[in-house]
């Protein structure tokens, strides 16, 4: 990292270079330059044919109205529904729950050995009789109004089908009005996108706000000045969707910042990742540290963001895929709430612990696997927390449901560099990465029934930004009718998708070229693949690494040190031929290393030695632990005496055991390992087993 007092030289340096191929600023306000500068804009493009602009009118009225009957048709629908689900609910809910507490009512007034508790048995059987009858009175209701609408719902049904065909075909009309050659030859026009890219920073940052910031000092506008005279910087702000809250002039102060505090940092993916930066984190975001940690910055650094990223990136730690990513796409990898050393210890903790995640030939469930195979479901455990750890390693100690199981999940995926969206559905959290086929749900129901934070509301609204954003250069003909709007003075619509208000003419331009051209590159949705996951700890197919189940291996790995002796996995076996879940996988540390996954918890393992000579060895193992309360019971060729290895708490790093004493015999033996919890299954990965001699100690 660049020393605070050669950052601070670096920045002015780069500063008063800058303020020299700009020029002096000048002293005309925000508020001017934004009036002029629209005015040139409106009186530059040519002017759309009245006769087309009403056609399209007419042509979004048309869907608006196929949308206003399909919204009535679903609210009907909703309404048999609605019937249905209430008559379940009497009988499934309201009136078993009755009959079963009514029963153990019954049954403790049979038990009752006082008059106290005979009364109180009384009062519960009363209580529940009344509440069994009123389930019944509300079922017989709920079943004479599902008798008079059940049999509309096939109708209501078919005519939904038809609303919503009459819905899409209205689109594909005004979809294809759209596409004139008029309104094709502005949105493909590329010489104006300096000045577009200009005027949508003065109007949403403002005029009033650029003319408040540049007052705060000479510093402030130089700042301002340079970013306004930096038409490519503006042209990639403006596509990325701008900075947090409109902050252009903070955007710009922390970009120059990263520029000055490292030489990487002016092209190519690390250019683009300063720009993700600074403009993610224009508007400061909060740091998620630890309890325990008081002392730790409350918001995140920016410029410890870009250097830590930085750092992994030279170092190969990022996925392969990182390079390619758009200023758009790092977006939704730099915007954590994690410190940056806690995502750091992300990628260490899966290279020592499950490699096999990192290396999952399937992409949709590379890295985010961690949340199906060792994160427990249920917030029971939530309360042993530790305030010294930090929250997404609670996580991994303790479980969660399906908010804090999608948490860890995009906090994994921005750890290696893979964009990744918080996209919750009703009553779910959940999430969306990037894969090299696409966006795919991991967690939570399929695309269109779910929502993001932010500008794009619905799911699909922020999957077809996606979409179109693949399409390289074409995508800037969806930006320019956006920027164009502005400058016609519309206001942004983001989407098609149940969004507040119709959108205006240039926007409607811009989201109708952007379906458009999703369409003609027969862009399709990806298939959720965590939809059957959200509330089980378990599913039927997880896929892993190939060959990395355990294989008999074809040599003992023994070797010795003095008269020690060190065996590594490779020598290890299963107990239990039937028994697959124990892996055998490259490790961190060299070699391979045996995974004993969580799901595997009733699974043992063999260690052959050949001890040198008869007496007391201390045992060690070198694990990686991702939870707590777990040890080892170790037995010597079968015998009932058995020592416990107890394993530490590693938080996902690699540490040695605490010594344990055996009495061994001279010549071959075969060690057997028995894992055992608290109760709840829990994963741990072992590299090797050390022993050494132990003189004047009693075995265990």
């Amino acid at each position: 990292m660049v020393p605070p007092l050669h950052r601070f030289l670096r920045i002015l340096i780069y500063g008063l270079c800058l303020a020299g191929s700009v020029g002096s600023a000048t002293e005309s306000s925000y508020q001017d330059r934004y009036r002029i500068l629209g005015e040139e804009l409106r009186q530059t493009l040519p002017q759309i044919d009245p006769a087309l602009i009403q056609e399209l009118d007419r042509l979004q009225a048309e869907v608006e109205e196929a949308l206003r009957l399909r919204k009535a048709v679903e609210k009907e629908l909703s309404g048999v529904e609605s019937a249905r689900g209430l008559v379940k609910h009497a009988k499934n809910h309201w009136i078993r729950k009755a009959e079963k507490n009514l029963a153990q009512a019954t049954a403790r007034l049979e038990e009752a050995r006082s008059r106290e508790e005979r009364e109180q048995a009384r009062e519960e059987m009363a209580k529940w009789e009344q509440n069994r009858q009123a389930g019944e009175d509300a079922l017989k209701e709920r079943q004479a109004r599902w008798e008079a609408v059940k049999d509309e719902e096939p109708r209501i049904k078919k005519e939904l089908e038809m609303a919503r065909a009459q819905v899409e075909a209205a689109r594909t009309r005004l979809m294809k009005a759209t596409a004139d050659e008029q309104i094709r030859s502005l949105v493909e026009r590329e010489d104006l996108d300096g000045k577009l890219a200009a005027f949508v920073a003065l109007h949403a940052a403002t005029p009033q706000a650029l003319d408040a910031y540049a007052a705060l000092s000479t510093g402030h506008r130089d700042r301002l000045e340079r970013l306004f005279a930096d038409e490519s910087l503006l042209i990639q702000m403006a596509v990325a969707d701008g900075p947090g809250k409109n902050r252009y002039g903070p955007a710009m102060e922390i970009y120059e910042t990263i520029q000055a505090s490292s030489d990487q940092a002016s092209s190519g993916i690390l250019q683009r990742l300063a720009v993700a930066i600074s403009l993610e984190h224009a508007e400061p975001r909060k740091q998620r540290n630890a309890k325990a940690a008081e002392n730790a910055p409350a918001m995140v650094d920016p410029v410890a963001r870009y250097l830590s990223y930085e750092q992994a990136f030279l170092h190969g730690e990022l996925d392969p895929n990182f390079e390619g990513r758009s200023v758009w796409e790092l977006r939704f990898v730099v915007n954590g709430e994690e410190p940056d050393e806690i995502a750091a210890w992300g990628r260490q903790m899966l290279w020592n612990y499950r490699p096999d995640h990192i290396l999952n030939k399937d992409h949709r469930w590379r890295y985010v696997m961690l949340v199906r195979t060792d994160v427990p479901y249920g917030s029971q455990d939530n309360k042993y927390d530790r305030e010294d750890l930090q929250f997404f390693q609670n996580i991994l100690m303790n479980g969660g449901v399906c908010g804090r199981r999608a948490f860890i999940g995009r906090f994994i995926l921005r750890s290696f560099g893979v964009p990744t969206i918080a996209r919750p559905s009703p009553g779910h959290g959940a999430l969306a990465r990037w894969t090299p086929d696409g966006w795919v749900v991991c967690l939570g129901p399929k695309w269109g029934l779910g929502h993001t934070h932010g500008r794009y509301g619905k799911d699909l609204n922020f999957l077809a930004s996606a979409h179109a954003r693949e399409l390289g250069d074409s995508y800037l003909q969806v930006k320019r009718g956006h920027w164009i709007g502005d400058v016609m003075g519309e206001p942004r619509s983001w989407g098609l998708i149940r969004q507040k208000r119709s959108p205006e003419f240039w926007n409607r331009v811009a989201l109708y070229t952007q379906r458009r051209l999703i369409e003609d590159a027969n862009m399709q949705a990806l298939a959720a693949v965590g939809e059957a996951f959200g509330e089980k700890d378990e599913t039927e197919h997880i896929p892993s690494m190939e060959d990395a189940q355990l294989s008999r291996p074809s040599a003992e790995v023994t070797s010795s040190a003095g008269r020690g002796i060190q065996v590594q996995a490779d020598a290890f076996l299963p107990l239990d031929e039937k028994f697959l879940k124990i892996k055998r996988m490259p490790s961190v540390l060299g070699g391979t290393q045996l995974l004993h996954p969580r799901q595997g918890a009733s699974e043992a393992f063999l260690v052959p030695v050949t001890v040198p000579e008869t007496g007391i060895y201390e045992l060690r193992a070198r694990v990686v632990t991702p939870s707590w309360q777990q040890k080892l019971r170790i037995s010597v060729n079968g015998s009932k005496q058995e020592a416990s290895l107890p394993l530490p708490h590693t938080v996902g790093l690699w540490e040695m055991t605490e010594p344990v004493s055996l009495q061994l015999e001279e010549g071959a033996q075969v060690l057997q390992l028995f894992p055992q919890t608290d109760g709840k299954p829990k994963g741990f990965a072992i590299h090797a087993i050390t022993l050494h001699p132990a003189s004047g100690k009693k075995s265990l």
